[in-house]
């Protein structure tokens, strides 16, 4: 790949899967002068609301005036949305320029045998991030885990916290297959005598939480505990009033949609009120964060310039697909046609399953990525788990979404990052976001 642009070979580097561990992180950071020790951060794992909850925390520390990096995956259209510092994704010239520096890096580490195997995609994404962020000179860096904890590249960063959302099954080939395993991994963020705020309340899970922060001496917030709320959802957004044992927050419309966005904002609130290790924060400040922040992709509805309404959501797990279906009961009690569309080793009869009361019939589509399975499987696997629901194919997710809107004017779209994104470009010359839809369009 000597030939190829920088990016082309950033990308190139997908060929080498997924790979836990640190030791290739860490040398690939050594050799670039351990740019993850130029800034403070805080760390986000967790299954799912990971990247809800890192750009609450973001929002809020940019609103303080404090100078923020963010780092998430995955990305919804371009790759550069990985990489933010102040809210504003990396400039492609500087994003080209750091991926060609890290391409001689990573030659000469290979040619001296200290890089044990190539970097992974995301290894490589990760070191290109801390390298962004210690050149722009951030304050501090929001970091999300990207799979896991333990052996996450993400996870040489030493953060003055860490938060823990919601802990699911997902990914078990490589967490393991039960909720304490998934869980232990999680932890692996915990460092000794750290801080760790967490949304998680399942028994199983929350013991495995408990232990590890007992056996490295670190500090555990509970986020739900000593706190309460008052919680309403209008036209699809939600209203929440929130005290915690410091303050109380609003009565506020949360500016990120469902119910489950509260178990998120209370993590996040929790955690901004413990940084006082980086600036004290009024509840001003917090209120912003949650009022603010703009994350793409998570029921976010969309209005077509014909008038017509698409609710994308990047639920790909049955954790994420309950709670997008909790979602259409409430705001959409008649079910809404679903766009469908899912990674090869996700449980696809568990999300129809936990979408099933709430969807109409389903348009299965397929996407540009070679993980992603065919959507002539996806409705053979629909036939077999839900026999009752209307299932039609369509490889193009243009003409899947054309075929859903001849079934109500508000489609759902979701089973995949990947799908929400292909329809975001697809349509992003003729949708407007919308902040106030009735909760009945007709």
């Amino acid at each position: 790949m000597t030939d190829a642009s920088p990016l082309d070979y950033l990308f190139s580097l997908e060929q080498h899967g997924i790979k836990l561990g640190l030791a290739n992180i860490r040398t690939l950071c050594a050799a670039l002068g351990d740019p993850e020790q130029a800034f403070r951060s805080v760390i986000v794992a967790g299954t799912n609301g990971k990247g809800s909850v890192a750009a609450i925390i973001d929002t809020a520390l940019r609103a303080s005036g404090l100078t923020t990096g963010r780092f998430t995956s995955p990305h919804l259209i371009d790759v550069r949305e990985r990489f933010c510092v102040n809210g504003h994704p990396v400039s492609r010239m500087t994003l080209s320029d750091l991926a060609e520096s890290l391409r001689n890096v990573i030659s000469d580490l290979q040619r001296s045998k200290r890089l044990e195997a190539p970097p992974t995609f995301f290894e490589a994404t990760t070191a290109l991030a801390f390298t962004l962020f210690r050149r722009s000179d951030v304050d501090v860096a929001v970091v999300e885990v990207g799979m896991g904890g333990q052996f996450d590249a993400t996870n040489i960063v030493t953060p003055v916290a860490a938060v823990i959302t919601s802990i699911d099954l997902d990914h078990q080939r490589f967490l393991g297959h039960t909720l304490p395993e998934i869980a232990f991994e999680k932890a692996g963020v915990i460092k000794p005598g750290g801080l760790v705020v967490t949304a998680e309340t399942k028994p199983a899970a929350l013991e495995v939480l408990r232990r590890v922060c007992r056996e490295r001496d670190a500090r555990l917030v509970e986020a739900p505990q000593e706190v309460t709320t008052r919680v309403a959802l209008r036209d699809g957004v939600t209203e929440l009033e929130l005290t915690t044992p410091r303050t109380t927050y609003g009565p506020l419309r949360l500016s990120l949609r469902g119910r489950h966005q509260v178990a998120n904002a209370c993590a996040a609130v929790r955690l901004l009120e413990e940084l006082d290790v980086l600036t004290p924060l009024p509840s001003s400040i917090i209120e912003a964060g949650l009022t603010t922040t703009h994350w793409p992709g998570r029921l976010e509805l969309v209005k077509a310039a014909d008038h017509r309404w698409v609710l994308l959501d990047a639920a790909h797990n049955v954790a994420a697909a309950a709670a997008l279906g909790r979602y259409v009961a409430e705001v959409y009690p008649n079910g809404l046609p679903l766009v469908f569309a899912a990674m090869r080793d996700k449980d696809v009869a568990g999300i129809i399953r936990a979408l099933a009361p709430h969807i109409t019939r389903v348009v299965c589509t397929s996407l540009q990525n070679p993980r992603a399975c065919r959507a002539n499987d996806l409705a053979d696997i629909i036939a077999v788990t839900c026999p009752d629901i209307p299932t039609t194919v369509h490889d193009s997710p243009g003409l899947a979404l054309e075929t859903a809107w001849t079934a109500g004017d508000v489609v759902c779209a979701a089973g995949s990052a990947c799908l929400v994104g292909e329809l975001t470009e697809l349509l992003a010359q003729r949708v407007e976001p919308s902040d106030a839809p009735t909760s009945r369009p007709r």
